[in-house]
């Protein structure tokens, strides 16, 4: 329905203002043709002549994109239902100028060179006749196409949108269920030992589940939110894991600052799932947040265990390089592993998003 009314006021506004040069040109040639006629009958004359040729042209220029826009059509037999429908055009505007405006409009008996007489039709007069309206068509088709490419770029723009706006959730959907499900397994241990801070992990994961389940639900949010929800997440596993070393560094010079969420967090779930969780010894984790003028520069430091099993950090690394090309293609990403820490370094230009 919007696509059918923004079809109509762009070619009714079309009309119009071929109309409206239309008699401009006219009303300029008239000058010459009838230099002795007032202004005002030639300006009059002009219009209600103009007015009968749109009876013409108008129809020819919905004829001929009807037959351009029937697909089904041969080619050949497309061709021939156009000539047929100019030929029917020609006629009609040649009966038009030489019945109907010469004599009764202009009072005159329509002449070639303002001398001879002109019959109703003959080779010169037939060929202004098909340029006038070949321009017609011209123009009608131009704006047409136009119009179809732009519509055409606007739904595949939303297609792609919606495409992506599926793909982010369903990303977003593979972290969230891993994190619940990790959590709820430690904290069963640390029921089972009648631990003291099971309250207080139970506590700080609503929190965290809060966010992920209404906050996370938003394009984009305050990084000052999602920098909070990082630290709620650390303070459950600084409960669990006793001997971790945490440093968090924290410098952000718009707490406003819009930003994906669960991007960063991540990063930080995933140092934990495969280094700091699996570390034998005394294990570590430091977090370095700058936000400066927009641009984001995130680092992440963890210990890992010396000989890591399996591929897992891969697959957890591409779901988020994945959502980070689909909402920040310019981002820079480095990952670095050693024999004894995994270092992540993530530059994001923030006002330089993908709006979807």
């Amino acid at each position: 329905m919007p696509g059918r009314k923004s079809k109509l006021y762009i070619h009714l506004l079309f009309w119009i203002l071929y109309y409206i040069l239309e008699v401009y040109l006219d009303f300029y040639w008239s000058r010459y043709q009838f230099p002795d006629a007032k202004w005002q009958i030639r300006l009059q004359n002009t219009i209600i002549l103009e007015l009968g040729y749109l009876l013409i042209k108008i129809p020819l220029g919905y004829a001929l994109l009807y037959v351009y826009e029937r697909t089904g059509l041969k080619r050949f037999l497309a061709c021939i239902l156009s000539v047929i429908i100019l030929i029917a055009a020609v006629l009609a505007h040649r009966f038009f100028t030489h019945y109907i405006i010469y004599p009764h409009i202009y009072g005159i008996v329509e002449t070639l060179d303002g001398k001879q007489p002109s019959g109703f039709i003959n080779g010169l007069v037939a060929f202004n006749s098909f340029m006038d309206l070949i321009f017609m068509a011209g123009l009608i088709f131009g704006v047409e196409i136009t119009r179809q490419k732009n519509l055409l770029k606007e739904q595949i723009s939303k297609l792609k949108s919606e495409k992506l706006d599926q793909e982010l959730t369903m990303l977003k959907a593979q972290i969230n269920p891993h994190f619940l499900f990790n959590t709820l397994n430690n904290i069963y241990g640390m029921a089972l030992k009648k631990a003291d801070e099971t309250p207080d992990v139970i506590l700080q994961l609503s929190k965290v589940m809060r966010y992920n389940i209404y906050e996370a639900a938003e394009r984009y949010i305050s990084i000052e939110k999602d920098v909070e929800n990082i630290k709620d997440y650390l303070q459950i596993q600084k409960i669990r894991h006793h001997g971790l070393v945490i440093r968090f560094n924290e410098n952000v010079d718009n707490p406003s600052q819009e930003i994906s969420p669960l991007i960063l967090i991540q990063f930080v779930e995933n140092a934990f799932k495969h280094g700091v969780s699996e570390t034998l010894g005394k294990s570590f984790i430091h977090i370095d947040i700058q936000l400066n003028n927009g641009v984001l520069h995130y680092h992440i430091e963890n210990s890992k265990e010396e000989k890591p099993h399996g591929n897992s950090t891969k697959i957890g690394l591409k779901n988020i390089r994945r959502q980070l090309e689909l909402l920040y293609p310019k981002h820079i990403l480095t990952v670095e592993s050693t024999s004894e820490r995994f270092i992540v370094t993530l530059i994001i230009d923030l006002n330089d998003t993908f709006r979807f």
